[in-house]
């Protein structure tokens, strides 16, 4: 269950005095009443704040709840502490409202006038989420990643303690960026019996130095000499498996992507493909030979890149 920010839902301070308290409280309940505020989410804001002004409106169970404040934060998942009895009985707001109040209210103070040991029942660990890098050589077969993580857990005093914990966890083959892998039962302790939340494994596929990824196929860029462009060669391209030869085509140009069929990232449906973009890299500078070279193949060729930009008038 997720803990509740009773001062946040009221708007005030952690040491506001109780004035101030009723203020807010009456100002908020006016605002949000389903009798005068008829726009979406006004009824179930107008629960809220008369669910924390059950709380902040009694000091006995302000007194309680500040307490408790040391074990979560707004918005958390949050287990009350094993051996948490209510100290003082209910009433208040909570007899006027109805008692459609949270789970976080029930936990801590009861379902109902007198029920004194629902926060004794056997409750459910809190679910564990955490990210996994993977990488993208770990996808292609199905492999066992070990992952250390911790649960966070209460001792026999009530106090707030971290268990450290180490699975050796089975990545199944194809696993895709932002897949959520779960392991049931690998989550926090529960509560009196109860069962342990479960463990989620959100995958993030690590970028790769060589390889862009879009979807389940895989792009690398090819450099080529401005030779092997214009000649065509046979040259050597590392895939995730090892690498392959690849023939370039004669006359080939920058930018132009070629095919290699079922080198790409594994899916439920089959292997997905490696496009080779080429780019067409000068070598170093030239010495004064070279140059000469670069002056002929110029005067032979006649070629005009531009030829097709038109000519201003």
């Amino acid at each position: 269950m997720e803990f509740k920010d009773y001062y946040a839902m009221l708007g005030v301070e952690p040491t506001a005095d109780e004035k101030t308290i009723k203020t807010a409280y009456r100002r908020l309940a006016r605002k949000y009443h389903p009798d005068m505020n008829k726009e979406a989410g006004a009824e179930n804001r107008f629960k809220e704040v008369a669910e924390a002004y059950e709380v902040l409106g009694s000091a006995e169970k302000r007194a309680e709840y500040d307490q408790l404040r040391q074990y979560g934060r707004a918005g958390e998942q949050f287990e009350v502490p094993p051996g948490w009895q209510r100290a003082h009985g209910f009433g208040g707001a909570h007899e006027h409202f109805g008692g459609d109040f949270s789970d976080f209210f029930e936990s801590i103070f009861g379902g109902r006038p007198g029920s004194h040991q629902h926060a004794r029942a056997p409750r459910r660990g809190r679910d564990i989420e955490l990210e996994l890098p993977v990488f993208l050589e770990e996808t292609l077969g199905e492999h066992s990643k070990p992952i250390d993580y911790v649960l966070p857990s209460f001792d026999e005093h009530g106090q707030r303690i971290n268990q450290p914990r180490s699975l050796n966890v089975k990545i199944p083959a194809g696993v895709a960026n932002g897949e959520r892998i779960r392991l049931k039962g690998q989550g926090a302790p529960g509560v009196n019996g109860g069962p342990s939340g479960d463990l989620y494994l959100f995958i993030r596929l690590v970028p790769h130095p060589l390889f862009d990824v879009d979807g389940h196929d895989l792009t690398i860029t090819v450099p080529l000499a401005p030779w092997e462009a214009a000649l065509g060669a046979r040259i050597e391209v590392p895939t995730l498996s090892g690498r392959i030869h690849l023939s370039i085509p004669p006359d080939s140009q920058s930018g132009q992507r070629l095919r290699i069929k079922g080198k790409g990232l594994k899916d439920k449906h089959g292997v997905g493909d490696l496009y080779a973009v080429l780019k067409v890299v000068m070598p170093p500078r030239s010495d004064e030979h070279l140059h000469k070279l670069w002056t002929q193949l110029r005067d032979a060729a006649g070629f005009d890149p531009r030829s097709q930009w038109s000519n201003p008038e």
